[in-house]
């Protein structure tokens, strides 16, 4: 399978995290939303719970809604209300460990196995306490990295995966893109931005998370050997001008899952396509779930 031609990169945004957040239509009232409290490990995690309107049918999957490295449930935006209008399928999204609302990291340090442990320690134990037999798992960044781990460990619990901006390995240009970030944190106009998503204190999430990817214990981190195990449908997909991102990582989960997997190079989408080319990533999402349901 061919690698398609990358793009000119372009230098990473400082905004990643939250542009253009503001700029979407208020949530459609139809869909009746919950705040949760789920206490994971020892550990409260914020969640949050979406209904659509009609009977609820106990046999439909659930969209699982997984947010990247530095996101939280408010970084998603109105998105997951739009998707769970559209399907008619309940969501759910919450907080990993130290973002959002939930309890604070227990440390900064250098964390190698933190994907690891959301993908089969926290992850888990979540779809339990919200009783989700079977879901939908749509996870952006690193999200999507905990989805395909997860699909892997417990494919009988996944009806299947929509990825976004996943890595399956690390490269030299989500290094350098996080070497930026890094500089536009510590210049001090991420930092205050970052933060309004967030109850916790953002540093030790922010170096927890950058340490990590730039340390010499993780440049050979490598997940593409568990892809076999995730026998459900994907739909992966990347924006064409990703600054983190080949589409060498594309290329990987496709030919690497078992299950039929199908690509979507975003035409205009950098890191963020379901913020950045909303209609054109919602559009195929529906129609990807529409055939799972």
């Amino acid at each position: 399978m061919s690698i398609p031609e990358r793009p000119t990169p372009l230098k990473p945004d400082p905004n990643w995290l939250y542009k253009s957040m503001m700029t979407h239509p208020s949530s459609p009232a139809a869909v009746h939303t919950a705040d949760l409290t789920l206490t994971v490990l020892g550990r409260r995690l914020a969640a949050q719970r979406l209904e659509p309107p009609g009977p609820r049918n106990p046999e439909q999957p659930v969209l699982v809604f997984l947010h990247e490295g530095l996101g939280s449930i408010l970084v998603w935006g109105d998105f997951p209300v739009q998707m769970v209008t559209a399907c008619g399928l309940p969501g759910l999204l919450f907080d990993r460990l130290g973002h959002g609302r939930s309890d604070a990291l227990p440390s900064s340090d250098v964390d190698p196995e933190y994907i690891e442990r959301e993908a089969w320690a926290f992850l888990p134990q979540v779809l339990s306490r919200c009783g989700i037999r079977k879901s939908i798992l749509i996870g952006h960044s690193d999200g999507g990295t905990i989805a395909l781990m997860y699909a892997a460990r417990y494919p009988e619990g996944v009806a299947g995966v929509i990825t976004e901006a996943a890595h399956v390995r690390v490269e030299d240009v989500t290094r350098q893109g996080i070497r930026d970030i890094v500089s536009a944190y510590r210049r001090g106009d991420l930092k205050p931005r970052l933060q309004k998503y967030h109850d916790v204190d953002v540093d030790p999430l922010f170096y927890r998370w950058s340490d990590t990817w730039l340390s010499d214990v993780f440049a050979p981190w490598n997940v593409e050997g568990l892809l076999p195990g995730v026998r459900c449908p994907v739909l992966v997909i990347q924006g064409e001008a990703d600054e983190f991102a080949t589409p060498a990582q594309v290329d990987a989960i496709v030919s690497g899952v078992s299950g039929p997997a199908e690509r979507f190079m975003v035409p205009g989408a950098r890191h963020i396509p379901h913020h950045q080319t909303r209609e054109a990533v919602a559009k195929r999402m529906l129609r990807f779930i529409r055939r799972l349901v």
